[in-house]
């Protein structure tokens, strides 16, 4: 069941479950590409998550809209807005998401690309080659973007790999860094601190800050990563100069 939340008089939340699961991402996705094309009069903007979207408003627009429409101007904003998208959400059809884009992440494994490959085959009683193989064994859907320019947020990676989080972070992973925490694997787009076990990395760059879209990845796409040796990996990144 589809829940609408009000905070404040600024923004709602569009809430479509809970939980990872692709079928509440489909429904997710719906949404925000109706919105793209049908926004309301004060709309800001939208933020996608894994179960929600929240919109938000100006409510100071929201109100003279009302009042230019002649409608009941005794609402709050945010009870317009419950209604407006409400009125969106009833024209929904999941079924209509677009064909997801495909993208190949290549990655290199272990050694100094990879320093915790080891770690995550010891913790799950496996091989180095059996956690690679069941790292690119499975496309991962990306639900959404978000904690640094281009990070994506995965799902789909087996649990016969899944890995804790470091005891102690490290201060500074460099781009393209191929990680696991928990049942989640992801890219690092930028060199941040971080605390996920790292398995390998990638020569492509997840954030092109000089692209008329930046992130390389977008909600809705399918990541299937692919294994390369050093020596590719230095011809993609002399090539990418």
């Amino acid at each position: 069941m589809i829940q609408l939340i009000p905070c404040g008089e600024s923004a709602v939340i569009v809430e479509f479950g809970t939980g990872i699961h692709p079928e509440i991402h489909y429904k997710v996705k719906a949404f925000t590409e109706v919105l793209d094309t049908e926004s309301f009069p004060g709309m800001i903007e939208y933020m996608p998550a894994y179960a929600s979207v929240t919109v938000f408003y100006d409510p100071v627009k929201v109100k003279k809209s009302q009042q230019e429409s002649g409608r009941d101007q005794q609402k709050l904003s945010c009870e317009i807005v419950c209604s407006l998208l409400e009125r969106i959400l009833g024209k929904l059809d999941d079924s209509a998401v677009q064909s997801p884009r495909v993208i190949e992440i290549p990655v290199c494994y272990g050694g100094e690309f990879g320093p915790d490959l080891e770690y995550v085959a010891e913790h799950n009683h496996l091989t180095v080659d059996e956690v690679i193989h069941i790292h690119v064994s499975n496309q991962c859907l990306v639900y959404m973007i978000g904690f640094a320019p281009g990070f994506p947020y995965l799902g789909g990676m087996s649990e016969r790999i899944a890995t804790p989080r470091r005891i102690t972070p490290r201060p500074a992973i460099p781009a393209g860094s191929v990680g696991i925490a928990g049942l989640q694997t992801g890219v690092y787009p930028i060199t941040t601190p971080g605390g996920w076990q790292l398995i390998g990395r990638t020569p492509l760059a997840l954030f092109r800050p000089y692209h008329d879209s930046p992130s390389l990845l977008q909600a809705g796409d399918l990541i299937q990563f692919r294994p390369i040796s050093a020596q590719k990996f230095e011809e993609y990144k002399e090539k990418s100069q």
